[in-house]
């Protein structure tokens, strides 16, 4: 265990510290999901944007599909400075900021305009600023569509009592565990690319994901059966690690915040397209999807919110914020 810190540390030294044969920085940035994924396009978007706007001082090279790992390995590898940035679900991320959970909890937004007032506003640079605490730079705050339910064929959701007992593969994460056990499902976290063979081996009933995801990662293929109930609408963001950002020059700070910021908004408006058109394309390759009156579910996951006191106080300035 020692050797591995000892390495880490190495690499992560390795990694924040610029060679003298070059003066072009070079900065590695992780994402889970495959290029046609709207927030991988995003981060190529992102990449562009930073070499114009240093003057091709500074290259972000792009990661895509886990390359570098799931969302929680990158987490840690952007906190040590093994890697400088990663694109990552706030699901996963509460695990390590908690103010972030606030988001993550269910239904806790009414409606898109009032997920982004919050987010754009002082609730969400506040909750940004708490990632600092633990060596990382949040940017501005993308879309990951809002999630529900899709299952392995013979298994379909027609109501919440279809929920007990099945087995549903949820993000590794508190608030989404318990959801699923207050919805009366088994939780099975597990990362997200082992989902596909989870699904297809029996291991899993179901899983939980917007439409995009649904697609682009096949799952469809293998789980057919989607009930739209959008029990979850969490945030995606894009972090740096905060030694990093700090040991760049104020232009290219700003530069890159720049660059983050637009990349975040473009993503957010191809994201509410691409969620559209994968519905159309799973629809055409054999899934069946279903609406939900989501209400008995909004009424079973109320203990949620007072199981989770330390976000109390942001969670009561969500709701007056509607």
């Amino acid at each position: 265990m020692k050797l591995r810190h000892t390495l880490l540390g190495l690499l992560a030294s390795a990694a924040i510290i610029p060679t003298a044969a070059s003066a072009q920085t070079v900065l590695r940035l992780a994402e889970n999901q495959p290029d046609s994924n709207p927030v991988t396009v995003a981060m190529y978007r992102f990449a562009e944007l930073v070499s114009e706007y240093t003057d091709g001082e500074i290259e972000v090279q792009v990661f895509s599909g886990a390359q570098l790992g799931q969302e929680p390995e990158t987490i840690e590898q952007a906190q040590a400075g093994i890697i400088d940035f990663t694109r990552v679900n706030s699901v996963g991320l509460a695990n390590v900021s908690p103010s972030m959970g606030a988001f993550t909890l269910p239904y806790v937004f009414a409606d898109w305009d009032h997920k982004y007032r919050v987010l754009d506003g002082d609730i969400g640079q506040e909750v940004l600023a708490d990632l600092e605490d633990v060596g990382l730079k949040g940017f501005a705050y993308m879309d990951a569509g809002a999630r529900s339910f899709y299952t392995v064929e013979g298994v379909t959701i027609s109501s919440i009592e279809d929920l007990e007992g099945l087995k549903i593969r949820v993000q590794p994460a508190p608030i989404s565990i318990r959801m699923m056990e207050l919805l009366g499902a088994v939780p099975t976290p597990m990362n997200y690319g082992e989902v596909y063979s989870a699904l297809q081996t029996g291991v899993i009933d179901g899983a939980e994901n917007d439409f995009v995801s649904y697609h682009t990662s096949a799952h469809y293929e293998v789980a057919p059966n989607y009930v739209i109930d959008a029990h979850l609408s969490p945030p995606a963001l894009l972090l740096m690690n905060k030694a990093r950002f700090d040991s760049l020059s104020p232009e290219h700070q700003e530069a890159v915040t720049q660059a983050a910021v637009e990349a975040s908004m473009y993503e957010r408006e191809i994201m509410r397209e691409a969620n559209e058109e994968a519905r159309e394309t799973v629809v055409e390759g054999g899934a069946t999807v279903n609406e939900i009156d989501n209400g008995p579910f909004q009424e079973a996951v109320q203990p949620i919110y007072e199981e989770f006191p330390d976000l109390m106080p942001l969670l009561e300035r969500i709701q007056a914020a509607k």
